[in-house]
């Protein structure tokens, strides 16, 4: 049998390098909420998403969900999904791997969707 080769999904959260950063851009490994479909990632090796953190000033972030406690921080920490940096990684060579969370509610995506559309203005 063969083992189906993992490719990450909208809705999935995935491990991504974020590195090299420059400016106000995260950097090092991040949790990431992937936005674009399977397909799309398959076939282009690009993941387009949005970083996620545990930094607590993004509590008055106005672009920033908060999506719940951060499961395995000793502190209790709550981790956000940072609408205002949309961005797409090459997840093959920066070697993405699926979070433990695995994918994000269906309501908080969608209320994130929203919040990137107000940004945005696509729809």
């Amino acid at each position: 049998m063969v083992k189906a080769v993992w490719v990450p999904d909208r809705e999935d959260i995935i491990w991504i390098d974020c590195n090299p950063q420059i400016g106000q851009e995260m950097r090092d490994v991040h949790p990431f909420l992937v936005l674009s479909p399977r397909m799309f990632n398959d076939k282009t090796s690009l993941v387009i998403g949005l970083p996620m953190t545990t930094a607590a000033y993004n509590a008055d972030n106005p672009f920033a969900i908060a999506v719940g406690m951060a499961a395995g921080t000793k502190a209790h920490k709550v981790s956000y999904v940072l609408c205002q940096q949309p961005k797409s990684f090459d997840w093959r060579q920066r070697d993405a791997k699926p979070h433990h969370l695995k994918k994000l509610d269906k309501e908080i995506f969608a209320q994130v969707c929203r919040r990137l559309n107000q940004i945005i203005q696509l729809a």
